[in-house]
């Protein structure tokens, strides 16, 4: 069974940063694609950043390119997000999301507020 368990959010204020950490079990995750996806309030998800296997080619979102950094340790099964320059509209609940069976975790709330 997928397994996926995301930490780190929090609240900051604009132009800080945080790491978020997603802990991974139940799939090979060294070969396995994964993503970052995030839900405002009030909205629907929204993809914000994948990270590739073999290669570890990442793509971004514009809202988020240049601010935020995917990453992955596929020793520790864990996926990173390191978001810096935080604004007010990267306010959401944040969840990884592994594409090949769809499955995200339970989210991490994420609050930029002064």
């Amino acid at each position: 069974e997928v397994q996926l368990v995301e930490s780190g959010g929090g609240l900051v204020q604009p132009g800080g940063s945080l790491r978020l950490s997603c802990a991974a079990s139940g799939f090979t995750f060294s070969s396995s694609a994964m993503r970052w996806v995030r839900q405002a309030p009030g909205k629907g998800l929204e993809w914000v950043s994948t990270i590739w296997s073999g290669t570890g080619s990442t793509n971004y979102a514009d809202s988020v390119k240049g601010r935020f950094t995917i990453s992955r340790d596929n020793a520790k099964n864990t996926l990173y997000l390191q978001m810096s320059r935080l604004k007010p509209e990267d306010t959401a609940v944040y969840y990884c999301n592994h594409p090949s069976t769809g499955t995200k975790g339970q989210g991490t709330q994420v609050t930029v507020s002064s």
